[in-house]
């Protein structure tokens, strides 16, 4: 059986991490056009690193942890025999660290960065400036971005998202509001005899488009849905 998994904020909140969307339109106070898009990088470039250093700090804090919904998401990939991706909106770690491995960070990795000039990637803990040296060329100052995809960029690896939802025999979405998109679209590429169970706080724009819409915290009912999945057949 192949099964599919999109986590969004909500999976997170429970680890301390902020969610994405705050009341009216903010991010963390931010509007997202101050902080969240090319033109702001291009406009205030200092603001928009001085914004995602605080995120990165944030996540490198010891009390950020891998909450027990993370952790059942990692266990049930260890002992699932078919095909299993678990496609993210989170630019956290917290699903590596838990220990899955088909990962897919479709709105990039807070934990590395970018070269402007290349595009190549780089492992990254700390802080970002306008003045930081290039680790290929410390000569060169500045060239480095947030590996984060802002709005009107591109999400990464829409065609491997596209492939797993064709294919998926189950989908679980988890903590996602479904009003970004193309995430929130891709409960309608599964297939219809694709099983579809929604894990969220309140319902969302696409909950009746799901077979099953559970309300409750995700550190409680994603290790319970796992566990009553696995219980019954995973295709019962």
């Amino acid at each position: 059986m192949n099964v599919l998994v999109l986590t969004g904020a909500g999976i997170s909140a429970e680890s301390g991490i902020p969610t994405f969307r705050g009341a009216n339109g903010l991010w963390e106070g931010w509007r997202l056009e101050q902080v969240a898009t090319p033109d702001a990088f291009a406009r205030e470039p200092d603001l928009v690193h001085r914004f995602y250093n605080e995120r990165r700090r944030n996540l490198l804090d010891s009390q950020i942890r891998p909450n027990a919904a993370h952790s059942a998401l990692a266990e049930f990939e260890k002992r699932h025999q078919g095909n299993f991706f678990l496609v993210t909106q989170n630019i956290d770690d917290l699903h590596q660290r838990a220990g899955s491995r088909q990962v897919l960070a479709m709105h990039g990795e807070l934990l590395k960065a970018r070269c402007l000039d290349s595009g190549e990637l780089f492992d990254w803990r700390q802080d970002l400036s306008t003045t930081t040296p290039h680790p290929r060329d410390p000569s060169v100052l500045g060239r480095l971005r947030p590996h984060v995809v802002w709005f009107g960029e591109m999400p990464i690896g829409l065609e491997r998202i596209l492939t797993a939802a064709t294919e998926a025999d189950l989908f679980i979405a988890i903590g996602t509001s479904a009003v970004v998109y193309p995430a929130a679209g891709i409960v309608n590429m599964v297939k219809d005899n694709c099983r579809r169970i929604e894990i969220n706080l309140e319902s969302t724009p696409t909950s009746d488009l799901f077979d099953e819409s559970l309300r409750g915290p995700a550190s409680v009912l994603v290790p319970q849905t796992l566990a009553r999945l696995e219980s019954f057949g995973i295709d019962h």
